[in-house]
């Protein structure tokens, strides 16, 4: 809607409220309960009115009315001549901001924050200058003779001394119109005169006052009373009080506006302060509101991290037997019909042929086969491999006693071999160093140069099958005969792709041998196999992680329902005060994200310390790593997770009736 607000500088003729045929109804079950009956009745600037009436008579309902926190039924009213039945939410919010002071019976003042900016609350909807706002309640809080008091909490004054807070804070904004309902109602007498008092002097320097009451003798203070009986208006009388002319009161809210983004700030700040405080105030709560976040979020980063860390595990298992290492074995492709004439294709000269590529490494030609190998009265089926001076190299194992081959063990056709440990717990139960002894490999003697560090990746030659390695020339003209290997494995450059690796050497064979008489694995595609499994499984397990997120989130939402409900009354009071709906939208809108995203962190927080704790139990065989994009998704989920199920109460507070909401304890 775009209407104007009222205009307070309307013609001087016109009233400053016009009420006519006012009706106001409740809904009582099926009837309609009629609390007023047709008022008619005119308000100038500058009157001090008390409306007067026994519980029940409508006064405090025609107040509200007035105030612009309730709204009539039907009939008509204006306000600087302007029908207020035609402002939307945010229109009434600014005219109660800006001409409307509040002073309630109960006080309604915020009990977390100083009597300072309980005056200042109005000010901050307003657009007022920070340190304005600050100095004015300062101001208006020694002129009510509270200059001491302004650190102080509601809890820690009076009950006069909390009403002197209400009037200023009524009056932070210029509050040319004055509404006190019962003022005087909870003090004791010596307050209620000295309230009274205020409310006199303030009439004098040009406020309208009207004053709900129903003590005779207070509403003949006034200068005019109007007496409700049953919602009717049964009298309307001038007092002996009544005085002609008035001053005009000093305008307060248009000489320090912000700018709309400076006060837009202003207020998000306001919100921030104000939910950090229904935090503290409600330490446990928050912390059971935070719990499914916390655990959510900790679930997600830990599964991750887990999923990483078994990952890098099997990876380096994988690099035990070769990091990037491309296999080249004899006969064609599986399933190929040629694959069963052709047979001794692969030759030394292929495996020096592809050494010789810029981009390989090194080499290694392989010859397998299964004997009975005996060291003195012991005797055990042992795997024997014919390797190239490189394997080690290209393998990735390593030595824990002697060494390796060299190109004088594979040009001479050495009778040396490596034994690996299950071969050395076999032939050697009792020497803790074998170098140097001969083992009788069929009836070809070989004699120990190297032991291999032991396997326990759960990759190569299975751990209870002894295996010993010598020169693949030995191996060649001593026990298998011929002039061909089974194998060769290459290993390539890091820094070159391995698919283009792949490529080259099977053209370069194809080349060399004129058909594809030979196969090709690729140890990539086994990591590149191993990656996506387990990323899909971390994807999997995190998804289910992630409900739980989505179960706090609901717990967010249920309990922030529940603090709208427990905060009803200050609800209410921002509203009198001016607050829009946006406004009040916004603090329950931020005191969700504050519980999430502070749930995150404790979240991320516990995957660390759970994840300390798995990497210390598990030692080097376990690791935890964290993954940076988890962390930073998780955290992001948690902050969208209060947007989204705090929007609800959020909005169920902006939409609260002011009037239910300020009824409410």
């Amino acid at each position: 809607m775009n209407t104007k607000s009222p205009n307070p500088n309307a013609a001087a003729d016109t009233p400053l409220m016009q009420v006519k045929g006012l009706i106001r109804e409740f809904k009582a079950g099926e009837q309609n309960i009629r609390v007023l009956h047709d008022i008619d009745l005119t308000i100038n600037q500058g009157e001090m009115v008390a409306i007067i009436g026994q519980s029940g008579s409508g006064k405090s309902t025609l107040m509200n009315i007035l105030g612009c926190l309730d709204q009539a039924t039907a009939g008509e009213y204006k306000i600087y001549g302007q029908s207020v039945s035609r402002l939307d939410a945010d229109e009434l919010a600014k005219l109660r901001r800006e001409h409307f002071g509040f002073i309630f019976q109960r006080y309604h003042l915020l009990g977390d924050i100083s009597a300072r900016d309980n005056v200042s609350v109005p000010a901050v909807y307003a657009g007022m200058d920070g340190q304005t706002r600050s100095d004015r309640a300062e101001k208006l809080l020694a002129d009510l003779g509270l200059a001491e008091k302004v650190n102080n909490r509601p809890n820690q004054l009076s009950g006069g001394q909390q009403q002197r807070v209400s009037i200023a804070r009524a009056l932070m904004n210029g509050g040319d119109i004055i509404l006190a309902d019962e003022p005087t109602g909870a003090l004791d007498s010596k307050s209620g005169e000295d309230v009274m008092k205020i409310l006199h002097d303030l009439n004098d320097q040009g406020h309208t006052i009207i004053m709900v009451t129903h003590d005779p003798k207070l509403a003949a203070q006034a200068e005019r009373v109007i007496e409700l009986k049953d919602g009717y208006v049964i009298a309307d009388y001038k007092t002996e009080h009544y005085q002609q002319t008035h001053n005009e009161p000093d305008p307060i809210l248009d000489n320090n506006r912000k700018s709309v983004f400076s006060s837009f700030i202003d207020r998000l700040l306001e919100a921030f302060k104000m939910s950090l405080l229904a935090m503290r105030a409600h330490k446990m709560r928050t912390l059971l509101t935070m719990l499914g976040i916390i655990i959510g979020i900790a679930s997600v980063v830990s599964v991750v991290g887990l999923g990483k860390g078994s990952q890098a595990q099997i990876l380096e298992n994988i690099s035990a037997l070769g990091t990037n290492t491309i296999t080249i074995s004899d006969g064609y492709p599986y399933g190929d019909p040629r694959r069963q004439y052709n047979d001794d294709n692969l030759t030394p000269q292929d495996a020096e042929a592809v050494e010789n590529q810029p981009y390989v490494i090194s080499v290694s030609p392989q010859l397998d086969s299964n004997m009975n190998v005996r060291y003195r009265n012991i005797q055990e089926a042992a795997s024997v491999s014919g390797v190239g001076k490189d394997y080690l190299t290209v393998s990735g194992e390593t030595l824990t006693q002697g060494q390796g081959f060299d190109a004088q063990s594979i040009d001479r056709r050495m009778q040396d071999i490596i034994i690996d440990d299950s071969a050395k717990r076999t032939f050697f139960p009792d020497n803790a160093n074998p170098i140097g002894e001969v083992l009788l490999i069929g009836s070809v003697p070989g004699r120990v140069i190297g032991v291999l560090a032991p396997n326990d990746g759960g990759f190569g030659p299975s751990v209870d099958t002894p295996t010993l390695y010598m020169p693949y020339t030995t191996m060649m003209s001593r026990i298998k005969g011929g002039s061909n290997i089974e194998s060769f494995v290459a290993l390539i450059d890091d820094n070159i792709s391995s698919s283009a690796a792949e490529s080259a050497i099977s053209q370069l064979m194809i080349s060399r041998h004129g058909t594809d008489d030979f196969r090709i694995r690729n140890s990539d595609s086994i990591r590149q196999t191993i990656e996506s499994t387990t990323t899909a499984m971390t994807l999997l397990i995190s998804s289910i992680a992630i409900i739980s997120l989505v179960v706090g989130g609901i717990g967010v939402m249920n309990i922030m329902l529940v603090s709208v409900t427990e905060r009803t009354n200050e609800i209410g009071v921002r509203m009198a005060v001016g607050a829009r709906q946006s406004d009040i939208m916004q603090q329950f809108l931020i005191e969700a994200v504050l519980v999430c995203i502070l749930g995150g962190l404790l979240g991320i927080g516990l995957a660390f310390a759970i994840g300390e704790l798995i990497n210390r139990v598990g030692g080097d065989s376990f690791k935890v790593i964290y993954s940076p994009t988890s962390i930073i998704a998780a955290f992001v989920c948690s902050t969208l997770i209060g947007v989204i199920f705090g929007f609800l109460p959020a909005r169920n507070a902006a939409k609260l009736d002011p009037v239910e909401a300020l009824s409410r304890d």
